[in-house]
């Protein structure tokens, strides 16, 4: 078990990195939709040659055309793309900060009543006062680290349908984990169900640049950050890592606990990002608030994990 939390916080930690790999992307492409786009693809073309050593015969015309395509084919990779927008909305609406504390506080609730009511075929995890108790501990640890005056004139200001539109974000991530893990059972990989969401995720992020940005292409060169670079390409490799580690980690650690391991990897990953001022990011030192509130994340894993 301690195994597979410390599985979930490394693919965490692959999060902060991939939005800021995207974001130097987006540089080039004008838009952070195709960023995204590009982004997806690549972890699809990656996706594609893993499965034909690891699941060869599932690319075949046959077996695709034997399935029954049921909503937990496409339902995965389109939660993604609306977790994507919806951040990409709320941004500028209510802040960073708030938007991180409204996505959380989302996929928490859902994760919670996923694991309690067996939604999406989950394994049924009864809920108790300790894994309530856990959960606001993490929220409240995330709101501490986060919590600014800048930050709570925003929520005084920001309309309920703004807040509303963060915990329903927020309520993407853990269903998407959940139906991918579905997906996982019915198709028997791992590697093929992430495919399939990656798919339908590059897909929607295409029709979405066309309708957004209406182009698909990308400059080589900008004034001000060079040339364009391979790496800037990878940011799909680390989520489709990201995507098929939680696919991986669902059956064993409940849609709760998956989530909050992986969130704890983004704070810690976050947190080495800004202090050292990596990839472009502004640096921003850690100082005690954000020490106590990592603490706080952590121990609410631990009660939750105990009970």
């Amino acid at each position: 078990m301690i195994m597979l939390i410390l599985l979930g916080a490394v693919a965490g930690t692959l999060i902060p990195v991939q939005t800021s790999i995207n974001s130097r992307l987006a540089v080039f492409t004008r838009s952070v939709f195709l960023s995204s786009f590009y982004s997806f693809l690549v972890g699809t073309l990656m996706l594609v040659l893993f499965n034909l050593f690891a699941n060869p015969g599932k690319l075949s015309p046959s077996y695709v055309t034997s399935q029954d395509f049921s909503y937990i084919w496409f339902v995965g990779g389109l939660m993604g793309v609306i977790y994507l927008t919806g951040n990409v909305l709320l941004l500028p609406k209510i802040g960073a900060a708030l938007t991180v504390i409204m996505t959380v506080a989302g996929q928490m609730v859902i994760g919670l009543l996923i694991d309690t009511f067996g939604w999406f075929d989950a394994s049924v995890q009864p809920i108790n006062i300790f894994r309530v108790l856990g959960i606001v501990i993490m929220i409240a640890g995330i709101i501490f680290m986060n919590y600014k005056k800048k930050s709570a004139r925003l929520a005084a200001e920001s309309s309920n349908i703004w807040l509303a539109l963060g915990l329903f974000t927020g309520a993407m991530p853990p269903i998407q984990t959940a139906v991918n893990s579905a997906l996982r059972h019915e198709v028997d990989s791992f590697f093929f169900a992430s495919l399939v969401s990656f798919i339908v995720g590059t897909a929607a992020l295409l029709i979405l640049s066309l309708i957004v940005a209406r182009h698909i292409r990308f400059v080589t060169y900008d004034s001000t950050s060079g040339s364009i670079r391979p790496w800037h390409f990878i940011g799909g490799i680390l989520g489709a890592l990201y995507v098929t580690t939680n696919i991986v980690l669902m059956p064993h650690l409940g849609a709760t606990l998956t989530l909050m391991t992986v969130i704890f990897g983004q704070m810690l990953m976050g947190l080495f990002i800004d202090h050292f001022g990596l990839l472009g990011i502004h640096k921003n030192p850690i100082d005690a608030r954000r020490i106590i509130g990592v603490t706080m994340i952590l121990s609410g894993i631990v009660l939750l994990q105990a009970f």
